[in-house]
């Protein structure tokens, strides 16, 4: 086990000024289990693959247990990584591709052979062992991918995108299965996905890039509650927050308050407001914004409304409700805030206020 420190990583691929990565500062702790996310294009998979020695680090240094990797071949960093396409080898079988690295390294076949069953043990995959990758499922094909990287005992494990590949229930499931092996294992993990509901369910920590930039690192709920700026608002969280740009601090008739210090940090620019889905009250009448309900997505226990504000410049926004009591398409009801849970932003510099 390790920790990992990114100190001004920065990668510029050939031809390109702009960089892939630029400047990452961030420290992953010994054991811990770090998702980095954004959309495509952001960095996260470049970031990963600079720590794997796979890119080559342009400025700044990648630090592992504090020695200085950066220039240290990949075969020499200790590291093992679970791939998005497994890459598995077809004509060898599920414990010869899960002992392939030990018997390169030159481990004693008894020894490979018992790391091999324990890994098997562990991922379920004793029945399996004679089998080749052909005959396997897509789900047990990836848990022999990530036995090749158990039976190493690396000091990290790199994972890029491992279920991409996988139908929605099987992935829903195999998150479950990895997030709780590393927690077993606890082998410092780093993560990579641009499914923002695998990085809320499986890290301790998650770690948001955009254009190569991070944004924002902090655990799961502070990434919710409390985003940092206008990008990370909208990524995180599914359906997305609701983020308007409003002319004066009020949602309708629903004034929204301001502190001395969120009116100084405001200056002359515009504010934007956010608000959860959840946190959205409807009623016949009362304070906040009239809005016409445009669709109802049933979703057995709840139901999201997707509506538009009434008047000139009509906006959208969703809404969560009970599932079983909700108003209808083309019903017309206000809509209030729960002031609690509001997000407000500088427009200008798009920072949190």
């Amino acid at each position: 086990m390790s920790s990992v420190t990114f100190k001004q990583a920065t990668r510029i691929f050939p031809g390109n000024k702009k960089p892939a990565v630029n400047s990452l500062d961030l420290h992953i702790e010994d054991g811990e289990f770090l998702v980095l996310v954004g959309p495509s294009g952001c960095g996260k998979s470049t970031s990963l693959r600079m720590l794997a020695g796979l890119e080559e680090v342009d400025h700044g240094q990648i630090l592992i247990d504090g020695e200085d990797v950066t220039n240290v071949a990949p075969k020499d960093r200790d590291i093992a990584m679970v791939f998005q396409n497994y890459a598995l080898y077809p004509h060898m079988s599920v414990a010869e591709n899960m002992g392939f690295a030990l018997k390169i390294a030159g481990v004693a076949k008894e020894e490979r052979e018992a790391r091999v069953l324990e890994a098997a043990k562990l991922l379920d995959l004793e029945e399996l062992l004679d089998r080749k990758p052909k005959a396997l499922s897509g789900g047990q094909r990836q848990r022999v991918a990530m036995g090749r990287a158990i039976v190493r005992s690396p000091k990290v494990f790199l994972m890029d995108e491992p279920l991409s590949n996988l139908d929605a229930k099987l992935r829903a499931q195999t998150r479950t299965q990895i997030a709780a092996l590393q927690r077993r294992l606890g082998t410092t993990t780093v993560y990579v996905t641009h499914d923002q509901i695998e990085a809320l369910t499986m890290g301790d920590r998650i770690a948001v890039l955009k254009e190569g930039i991070l944004q924002q690192v902090g655990t799961p709920s502070e990434l919710y509650e409390t985003p940092q700026n206008i990008f990370v608002a909208g990524f995180i969280g599914s359906p997305a927050m609701n983020i308007f740009e409003v002319d004066a601090p009020k949602f309708g008739s629903q004034r929204i308050p301001l502190s001395a210090s969120q009116k100084e940090n405001l200056g002359k620019a515009k504010l934007v407001i956010g608000f959860r889905p959840e946190d959205v009250t409807l009623s016949e009448s009362g304070e906040g914004e009239e809005i016409q309900i445009d669709y109802v997505e049933e979703l057995g226990a709840d139901a999201y409304i997707y509506a538009s504000t009434v008047g000139d410049n009509p906006r959208e926004l969703t809404i969560r409700v009970d599932g079983r009591k909700h108003p209808k398409a083309g019903d017309r009801v206000k809509a209030s805030i729960n002031l609690e849970h509001i997000h407000l932003f500088n427009a200008e510099t798009e920072q949190r206020l």
